[in-house]
């Protein structure tokens, strides 16, 4: 059963490493350090936007509009800590 807990420990770094990747990416592009016509950057922003979306899209309906300025990511990025602090809190039950 300690198998199955760094298991799902891993999947939340992975998810919280594609969340920041996906932050530092658009600060990127909405300074115009990177350039959305590169065939390289598009594919990785489009592949990153179609697998973060569906998680953001359910936050957002949640959260209050604050015009151009976007919690979700930090809002999941909450809840991923969350979760793994309760995950290592109970690691007792995975023995």
């Amino acid at each position: 059963m300690t198998s199955l807990l760094q298991i799902l420990l891993l999947i939340l770094d992975i998810a919280q490493w594609i969340i920041i990747a996906h932050i530092i990416m658009s600060w990127l592009i909405n300074f115009q350090v990177l350039n959305l016509r590169q065939p390289l950057v598009s594919q990785i922003w489009y592949g990153i936007n179609r697998l973060l979306e569906p998680v953001y899209s359910r936050v957002r309906s949640v959260l209050p509009n604050l015009g151009g300025l976007d919690l979700a990511p930090l809002v999941v990025l909450l809840a991923i800590y969350a979760l793994r602090i309760v995950l290592i809190n109970n690691a007792a039950a995975f023995y």
